[in-house]
């Protein structure tokens, strides 16, 4: 008679579990550090700080910029419902930047595709693949700006759906209401308390998140993506919704779309796949990564969840303008393979291409409208 063997917990699990767990812990206390300084600031600071996303034009382009230096669009999100949470933002000054920050982390896909510029072949396949991505998020943008700076389209909807599912009576911080005390809450207020420098806490608050989002990512990518992404292949991408549901729930896991959309780049670079096939993928990612965003559930205040919802519903529509519909999805890697074989024939041109989309005008437009 034989006997199965009892699996017990190796020591590495143990440190996987014991890692993620600080991870986690180590986030939700860099978002209440983050809301709890921000609402100590004074308002004149806060204003000040904050005043250039009264334009949604520059809220936009600060978004984009912001995103491309910390190459981390789940941080910008996370810390833009902290600053909604706390009421140094609006609603309505938020959406910009979460447009913006959609397509600013892009820059690390096509940062990925310049490792192979030497190869001329790989480099037109992976510059193509990055830029779908940008196209994608450009595309969207394109649509929706324009209907929430003229009518408060994506606002109001997430406005709704809030009244409509989520909060009863829902409050914000203008109406004197104070937002859900997390269990680290304490902890917040000794440290403000102990050392009264709420910008220096502000700061503190957002290399903390980074570095949580960075260490969770790390883990979920080691333990759930890597494993999978060794044996990505055209068989895998062969199904538009398949790829697409493995996108979205790949990113949630790794809560980075700028991972995993990286690793887009390399299997269309080493020809794993073509762009048609990665496209529903990429769309799926930009699903995932809102998942970072869903912290606003943890703070009962209308606004922090409505930004929350904005974050999912800009991705969600996207993902409806296109993936349904052949003839439309076709469209942006027709675009993206068009503009790959144009930046190949001089390469330069593809690194001008990264410094003017997110940095060179994002700065000069945020600069010369500053006023």
């Amino acid at each position: 008679m034989q006997t199965k063997d009892i699996v017990t917990p190796t020591f590495p699990n143990l440190l996987l579990i014991a890692s993620a767990l600080l991870g986690l812990l180590l986030f939700v206390f860099s978002i209440d550090l983050l809301t709890f300084s921000l609402g100590m600031l004074n308002s004149s600071v806060a204003n000040e700080i904050f005043m250039a996303t009264e334009n949604p034009f520059v809220g936009l382009f600060v978004g984009i910029l912001m995103t491309a230096l910390i190459q981390s669009s789940s941080t910008i999100s996370a810390m833009v419902v902290a600053l909604v949470a706390s009421g140094s933002l609006s609603l309505t000054q938020a959406v910009p930047l979460i447009m913006g920050a959609n397509i600013g982390t892009t820059l690390t896909s096509n940062l990925v595709s310049l490792s192979f510029i030497t190869q001329k072949k790989a480099f037109k396949k992976a510059l193509s693949a990055a830029v779908l991505h940008d196209f994608f998020n450009i595309i969207t943008t394109a649509v929706l700006f324009p209907l929430e700076v003229y009518f408060g389209f994506l606002s109001n909807m997430a406005r709704y759906i809030v009244h409509l599912f989520v909060l009863d009576n829902p409050s914000s911080p203008e109406d004197g209401y104070t937002p859900y005390r997390f269990f680290l809450r304490p902890v917040s207020e000794s440290l403000v308390n102990w050392l009264d420098w709420p910008f220096l806490w502000l700061i503190v608050g957002i290399i903390l998140l980074f570095l949580s989002i960075k260490v969770l990512s790390n883990l979920a990518f080691e333990s759930i993506l890597a494993p999978k992404y060794k044996k990505a292949s055209k068989q895998f991408f062969k199904q538009p919704y398949r790829a697409f549901g493995y996108g979205v729930f790949s990113t949630a896991a790794v809560q980075s779309s700028t991972i995993t959309t990286s690793l887009i780049v390399t299997v269309v670079a080493t020809g794993k796949a073509t762009l048609n096939n990665v496209f529903p993928f990429i769309i799926g990612a930009n699903i995932g990564t809102t998942i970072t965003a869903a912290i606003a559930a943890l703070y009962k205040t209308e606004a922090a969840i409505s930004i929350a919802l904005v974050h999912f519903l800009f991705n969600m529509i996207g993902a409806l303008l296109f993936l349904p519909y052949p003839p439309l999805r076709n469209i942006p890697p027709r675009l993206a393979s068009s503009f790959g074989k144009q930046i190949v024939k001089s390469r330069l041109i593809g690194l001008a291409y990264i410094l003017l989309t997110f940095f060179v005008i994002p700065f000069l437009l945020i600069y010369f409208n500053k006023n």
